[in-house]
C-alpha cells in the first residue's frame, strides 16, 4: 500500500522558516521523481518544486526560487522542502507527489500539511 505522509507544517510569522518532510512507503522511492505542490484557499493547485529520482535535477516555481530548497534522502525514503524567508502568500496546504513528472503528472499523492504565514 502506497503512503505519502507529510509533516512539518505549522504557523510562522513572515520571514520565518519551516522544513516539510514527506515519508514514502509502498513503492520504490529511489526510482521515482518527486514534487511538492501547494493549494491556497480559492486557488488552483500549483507546482512548487520538483526533483528527479537521483536528486541531481531540481526545478522551482519562480516565486520561491532562492527561498525554498527541495531535497531527498533515498536511504530514508523521504522528500524534504526547506522553506526560508516565508511570505504571507506562501500560505497553503502543501502536498507531496510521487512517481511521475511535471509534464505527465504524478501517480501518488499525500494528504497535505498546512502552512500558514502571518504578517
Amino acid at each position: 500500500q502506497v503512503q505519502l505522509v507529510e509533516s512539518g507544517g505549522g504557523s510562522v510569522q513572515a520571514g520565518g522558516s519551516l522544513k516539510l518532510a514527506c515519508a514514502a512507503s509502498g513503492f520504490t522511492f529511489r526510482l521515482c521523481g518527486m514534487a511538492w505542490y501547494r493549494q491556497a484557499p480559492g486557488k488552483e493547485r500549483e507546482l512548487v518544486s520538483s526533483i528527479n529520482s537521483a536528486g541531481t535535477t531540481t526545478t522551482y516555481k519562480d516565486s520561491v526560487q532562492g527561498r525554498f530548497t527541495i531535497s531527498r534522502d533515498n536511504a530514508k525514503n523521504t522528500l524534504y522542502l526547506e522553506m526560508n524567508s516565508l511570505k504571507t502568500e506562501d500560505t497553503a496546504v502543501y502536498s507531496c507527489a510521487a512517481c511521475g513528472s511535471t509534464l505527465l503528472g504524478f501517480t501518488y499523492w499525500g494528504q497535505g500539511t498546512q502552512v500558514t504565514v502571518s504578517s
